[in-house]
């Protein structure tokens, strides 16, 4: 029999659950996430209130092409390399479903970055193929995330491209731009050498060594060249999601022929002005803001040049709106006058052909050039010009071969097609420039042999200190 004080008892827990529940979160709004191939993404977040958002993600073994001709098979998030990117609201609950599809060989996981818990969620995510899981977690900290496979052995899994990022906007939301991308860079291991044809394994020796056979921008050499170029138009603002899936090398990010007008350092919420190049790790992100003044070619790279331009870091921001002459004029170049008015020195006779030559030229050709102009000397659209069929050769090899010897960068037009690309000048002797210009001369132009050493070592001797 209950006591009047255990009555009592009973009925103040009563009231209390009654005015708890009173007080108690209303149910968050249930939003499923819409996923975009990069490097689009989902469009800025308006709403000012916490949501539950809902992430569908798969796991997709693949093969395709990660350099023209050459296949890799790929581990992904969603197909894309990198994955689709995860746009939420500080605040909100995330409800992540991982599928590791039926026709896949291995176990997968993610482990996100913006998780506050042990793992990011890679214990929750373990799963052989055909099977889900999910769990959920609150995004607290506002900012750029990576996630990334953490199944063993983990380098393997991310450097086949089992990375992506997830954005976490702050509760004040973000400013108002005119264009947004998101790209990522990454470092593959191959078992052939850059550009080798037909398929290609992991090679895990490689990646121990973090000797990367390519280092490319979201999944293959060229992925944001083309066709596939970014685009803008002058004066509009544009930002980009900028993120380093690794496993190994770290970005020197730079945008040639623009300036940052802010950086958020490693993604977070406090940023730099005015910033030419910034270094993003391994695992970590950044995001960059910029307005284009004038129209052309801005090139995406990373600053460790060689990455750029031998093992295809390199993409395009294609500009496009009325010249702003003021801000970038066009230029001039002509001819230095003569010192003296000396009869000119005859030029040496042009070389006749010479399969010795022939084949030093080719060689050349194969380790120095065919990175940039590609195997049949076609080039790269709107980056780096064709040497086969060109008019620009045919009427200048001379200057070829200053180009060549000394560098080169800005515009330049070939076949009436515009290039905006940067060509370093090459480390190669007097009788490998003379060797490579004829072996362009005559296998890609069907022309004949146009300079010989000598002329290049007097191109040498003129230069300026």
């Amino acid at each position: 029999m209950k006591t009047p004080l255990k009555l009592a008892a009973a009925a103040v827990v009563s009231a209390l659950l009654v005015v708890s529940q009173s007080f108690a979160e209303p149910a968050l709004p249930v939003i499923h996430q819409q996923l975009l191939a990069p490097p689009q993404l989902p469009p800025q977040i308006t709403r000012k209130t916490p949501a539950h958002v809902v992430v569908d993600l798969t796991v997709e073994e693949v093969q395709r092409e990660i350099a023209p001709g050459t296949l890799y098979t790929f581990w992904t998030f969603g197909g894309t390399v990198p994955g689709k990117m995860i746009r939420v609201r500080e605040g909100d609950t995330v409800e992540l479903h991982l599928q590791n599809l039926p026709d896949n060989r291995l176990p997968h996981n993610i482990d996100l970055h913006a998780v506050t818990g042990p793992g990011g969620g890679a214990a929750q995510t373990l799963i052989a193929p055909g099977n889900e899981a999910s769990f959920t977690f609150k995004a607290l900290n506002p900012g750029l995330y990576v996630y990334h496979c953490a199944t063993a052995p983990v380098g393997m899994h991310v450097a086949n491209g089992m990375y992506g990022m997830i954005l976490v906007e702050p509760k004040e939301g973000m400013s108002k731009v005119d264009k947004e991308y998101y790209v990522m860079q990454g470092d593959f291991y191959t078992s052939g050498t850059y550009r080798a044809p037909g398929p290609q394994a992991f090679d895990q020796q490689k990646a121990i060594d973090e000797k990367p056979t390519y280092v490319i921008f979201n999944g293959a050499d060229g992925a944001l060249t083309g066709a596939n170029a970014l685009t803008a138009n002058t004066n509009e603002k544009v930002r980009m999601f900028f993120g380093v899936g690794g496993p190994n090398i770290t970005s020197s990010f730079h945008i040639i022929g623009a300036i940052f007008d802010k950086v958020y350092t490693e993604g977070g919420k406090h940023y730099q002005e005015q910033v030419q190049t910034t270094m993003v790790p391994a695992g970590g992100s950044t995001i960059v803001e910029f307005t284009p003044r004038v129209p052309g070619n801005l090139t995406l790279v990373d600053h460790s040049l060689t990455r750029a331009f031998n093992k295809g870091a390199i993409g395009l921001l294609t500009v496009s709106g009325p010249e702003q002459l003021d801000i970038y004029g066009k230029g001039m170049k002509k001819p230095l006058a003569a010192k003296t008015a000396a009869a000119p020195t005859p030029k040496p006779a042009a070389p006749t052909p010479d399969k010795s030559q022939f084949a030093r030229g080719k060689a050349v050709y194969d380790g120095s050039c065919i990175t940039c102009h590609q195997p049949k000397g076609e080039g790269v659209a709107g980056v780096f010009p064709p040497l086969a069929n060109s008019d620009f050769f045919k009427e200048r090899p001379y200057e070829m071969a200053h180009i060549v010897l000394n560098g080169r960068n800005g515009e330049i037009v070939v076949n009436g097609a515009h290039y905006n690309g940067v060509m370093p000048p090459q480390d190669l002797s007097d009788d490998d420039i003379a060797a490579v210009i004829n072996y362009v001369s005559v296998d890609l132009n069907q022309g004949k042999p146009v300079v010989t050493p000598a002329q290049v070592r007097d191109m040498r001797k003129s230069r300026q200190p």
